[in-house]
């Protein structure tokens, strides 16, 4: 039988399923690539927030990832919550001897606001993290952590990717979805020299535990398949904006984003 592409995801479990390593490995499956894992910390939570989270340590981490490269090979890599200074340049030097093309999203807070990155990371992942990616995808919150940007129009979302872009990721995609005004959600991806805009209906709908996770694994995905990044990006706007429309209710407070909005009838 045909192998299918081999895609890996560097970050953490989310015991409710919406995010994380649970998300990751959802949208691996739905877009037809074979998702495998490293967890870099364990976190309770669910609906409501974040109870709690453990960091595991880097050898861990490094044993998890050469178990699986060094054996099984991998076509795109996906990194998430890493947590602190020290995973973070663990993770960095991992995947910048990877020959496979890397999509990091910069994880600094969940959907309610809890810290997932210590303060004392963000450098790391300044000089260290951003440029070993291929793609980095960072959220308007994100955006103002790494570079102290505030966005709040779409003229900001270029100066925002310029700023993450002088880190050395290959492109930038900011994820404009927290933008105050408009009909559409707006994402911006760009080389420094190509420029993408995406657009979707703005759905009204809270349910949204995930989104970050769910696009950054579908570029992923899609960069396993073998589609180049601005082909990528598209397809996984597609697909997430999907997956939010379908989001449900699940718990006492913010559900999560449906991975398998595709396959229900």
């Amino acid at each position: 039988m045909t192998r299918p592409p081999l895609c890996l995801t560097v970050a953490g479990s989310d015991s409710g399923g919406g995010a994380g390593i649970q998300a990751d490995l959802k949208t691996m499956q739905a877009l037809g690539v074979h998702g495998m894992s490293v967890i870099t910390a364990v976190t309770a939570q669910n609906s409501l927030g974040v109870r709690g989270a453990w960091e595991l340590p880097a050898e861990a981490v490094t044993a998890q990832y050469r178990a699986v490269v060094d054996d099984i090979g991998v076509h795109a890599v996906k990194t998430g919550m890493l947590a602190s200074a020290g995973l973070v340049e663990t993770v960095a030097e991992l995947i910048a001897a990877t020959d496979a093309p890397a999509v990091v999203d910069p994880v600094g807070v969940s959907k309610h606001g809890d810290a997932l990155l210590a303060a004392s990371a963000l450098d790391a992942v300044r000089t260290r993290l951003l440029p070993a990616a291929t793609v980095a995808t960072p959220n308007l919150d994100e955006v103002t952590q790494l570079t102290g940007l505030v966005v709040e129009t779409e003229d900001d979302l270029r100066r925002a990717a310029d700023a993450i872009l002088a880190y050395g990721p290959r492109w930038a995609l900011v994820k404009g979805g927290h933008l105050a005004a408009g009909d559409e959600a707006v994402d911006l991806l760009t080389d420094g020299t190509e420029e993408l805009w995406l657009r979707a209906p703005r759905h009204d709908n809270r349910h949204t535990h995930g989104t970050g996770c769910t696009l950054a694994s579908a570029v992923a995905a899609g960069l396993a398949r073998g589609l180049d990044v601005p082909a990528a990006v598209t397809a996984a706007k597609e697909y997430v904006t999907g997956a939010i429309a379908a989001g449900f209710a699940l718990g006492g407070g913010i559900g999560p984003v449906d991975h398998a909005w595709r396959w229900r009838g």
